[in-house]
């Protein structure tokens, strides 16, 4: 029998109302919807109402379909006539389809990095004291914000951002199976002391050193994912 994790919920009630940009309706109702699903704001396995959908994000079920059908195009939503449409569950293929994608980039990206010249490591610094400040104050949410940041600014000094980028569509899986494993905010510190070391490494130019703990740090969801499948059968399908 599985159990919700921490800070997840079982409807769409966290959405935020889509407001009025220069950016197109449906491009913002998907990005919404992403992020609520890689967030596990709506968790896998949820049905979704077009109706709800359309009151809580306020907006009309044209843009909405439109978004929905991306959704189901990158295999994160699944719709089955006159059943309905629901969020797609956790692959532990594409779990680790993914990890292997984002440890071959970053690892990489490390190495780009430690050659620069003007590898400046002030942002990483700030990141690592926003980290121990959200963990001070319980905000987990606010801990993964800065932990992807961080990660992110490794690609950002070694100038590859776009591959970054191009990572997050195939990340979701991943990065879902990674809320799950945080709902536990005593789990962070060992997390913020391997991200200090990164920086360490990324400073003093350790290409070698910090590869092997990136590898390691990113690696960690082989050992939880099993536990995790055990722990919440209903958010996965293999």
């Amino acid at each position: 029998m599985s159990s919700t994790p921490a800070g997840t919920q079982r409807d769409a009630g966290s959405l935020r109302p889509i407001t009025r940009g220069r950016v197109r309706t449906s491009d913002r109702v998907h990005d919404e919807l992403m992020s609520a699903i890689r967030t596990l704001r709506i968790p896998p396995g949820a049905s979704l109402s077009e109706t709800e959908l359309s009151a809580r994000l306020q907006v009309s079920r044209t843009p909405l379909r439109e978004a929905i059908a991306r959704l189901v195009d990158s295999g994160l939503v699944s719709v089955i006539p006159q059943v309905g449409t629901t969020v797609g569950r956790i692959s532990l293929r594409d779990v680790e389809e993914a990890r292997f994608v984002r440890e071959s980039l970053e690892v990489s990206a490390f190495a780009v990095a430690c050659g620069k010249a003007d590898r400046g490591v002030d942002a990483c610094r700030a990141l690592l004291a926003d980290q121990a400040r959200y963990r001070a104050d319980e905000d987990l949410a606010g801990f993964f914000d800065a932990d992807e940041a961080l990660h992110e600014q490794i690609f950002v000094i070694s100038g590859y951002h776009g591959a970054w980028t191009v990572m997050q569509p195939m990340k979701v899986q991943l990065d879902r199976l990674r809320r799950l494993a945080q709902p536990d905010i005593g789990s962070v510190g060992d997390l913020i002391e391997e991200h200090a070391a990164i920086v360490d490494a990324l400073e003093a130019g350790d290409v070698a050193g910090g590869q092997r703990i990136l590898r390691a740090h990113i690696g960690r969801v082989r050992r939880y994912a099993p536990t995790l499948r055990e722990q919440y059968p209903d958010y996965f399908t293999d």
